[in-house]
């Protein structure tokens, strides 16, 4: 897998009811979202909550490969949550690796956590997706606005959480470039015990951090020389209204985590 293949705080462009909603409603909707995948309490719950969130997917045009790069890289850590849960649970013996056995409660718990936890990615990578960097600021800005009344720097901090989410990208294809240039003077990374491989990264992280601090420099120098000044007195080119799609949207949302969770809470399943 290549570092530049990654889609974290990437933009997919479209013009969908996901792509055109308020960007603060899909916010809100991401928590509430997130809050319903832990107050589901059975499989029923997660496959109603994972069927809306494909739906908004599919609704949204994003294609297959995009979701399986997105995927991808906790691939191995939903593995390990599953496995790590076979041997923690009782019930019926269903098989055994060796003298382990593998318990029933055991599958169907790792199973249920691999769920809840692939459903957490996919509704935080569904928000970048489908709503541009800008847009996510102006909406963490003004959702965030009251906190100004306390003297808390509420659009700066917006703005410094969609600047680290969209270097997330610059800085992986960065990373994957040192890779390639460091292979092709003969470098291998992957190969030696653990304290050789780590060694190995020292050549890969000290011209990282240096381009990072460049990049960082860069960014600061643009900004001030347009006067960037913060958000006191900031207008914005695009104006954040609710509007009938808002509508829809929100309705539909509210459909499939309250299904879902109330769904889950009764279901034996």
């Amino acid at each position: 897998m290549h570092l530049d293949e990654l889609i974290i705080g990437q933009y997919f462009p479209g013009n969908s009811l996901l792509h055109r909603a308020d960007p603060r409603l899909k916010i809100t909707a991401v928590f509430i979202y997130v809050a319903g995948l832990f107050l589901a309490g059975g499989f029923a719950g997660l496959l109603i909550m994972a069927a809306g969130l494909l739906l908004a997917l599919a609704q949204a045009r994003v294609p297959p490969r995009w979701l399986y790069r997105s995927v991808r890289p906790v691939a191995a850590l939903l593995l390990l949550t599953f496995l790590f849960q076979l041997f923690l649970h009782g019930g019926p013996v269903l098989g055994r690796i060796g003298p382990v056995p593998i318990y029933r409660d055991g599958a169907r718990e790792g199973g249920y956590l691999a769920l809840r936890l692939l459903l957490l990615v996919l509704a935080g990578i569904v928000l970048s997706l489908t709503t541009p960097p800008v847009a996510l600021t102006d909406a963490f800005g003004k959702m965030m606005a009251p906190l100004a009344k306390l003297k808390v720097p509420a659009y700066e901090l917006a703005l410094m959480m969609t600047i680290a989410l969209r270097f997330i990208p610059t800085l992986l294809m960065e990373a994957d470039r040192i890779i390639k240039a460091q292979a092709a003077r003969g470098a291998s990374l992957a190969s030696g015990g653990p304290a050789r491989r780590a060694r190995a990264l020292l050549p890969v992280l000290i011209p990282l951090f240096i381009l990072s601090f460049k990049d960082a420099d860069e960014l600061a120098m643009a900004m001030e020389s347009r006067c960037w000044r913060g958000g006191k007195g900031r207008t914005s080119r695009r104006r954040l209204r609710l509007g009938p799609v808002d509508a829809m949207f929100a309705l539909l949302a509210a459909v499939v985590v309250a299904g879902g969770v109330a769904i889950g809470r009764t279901s034996g399943f």
